[in-house]
């Protein structure tokens, strides 16, 4: 007698396993190093911190496209862990994918802002 194992695979939750938490391990990094290159070119700033100098310090195209690239994981990261969540604990389905289409357009509408803001300095 034959068996099948795994052909009738139920498929519910946040099931993306390895992927997902690699990729929430790996944005994290990203955001951490971004965070220290900030924090050091603010430490080493000489003299009041206002307007010029932070304009001053994502005014150089290398560091606007690394901003750039944190926003996009930092969107990403955010979208991993809202969808865990909402795949977790909301069981309406209805609910749920308004949740999921919400946090979509949420995230996407606040990427385009932060963009737009990083690239008119």
């Amino acid at each position: 007698m034959s068996v099948n194992y795994g052909s009738k695979r139920i498929v519910v939750g946040a099931h993306y396993g390895l992927r997902d938490w690699l990729s929430q391990r790996i944005t994290a990094a990203l955001m951490v190093i971004f965070t220290a290159l900030v924090l050091a070119q603010v430490l080493f700033t000489r003299g009041p911190i206002g307007y010029e100098v932070w304009a001053g310090i994502f005014a150089a195209q290398w560091m606007k496209v690394i901003t750039f690239s944190v926003i996009i994981a930092f969107a990403y990261h955010v979208w991993v862990g809202m969808r865990d969540i909402w795949m977790d604990y909301i069981k309406p389905v209805w609910l749920r994918l308004s949740l999921q289409v919400f946090t979509i357009v949420w995230l996407v509408a606040c990427a385009g802002w932060a963009i737009q803001v990083l690239w008119r300095l």
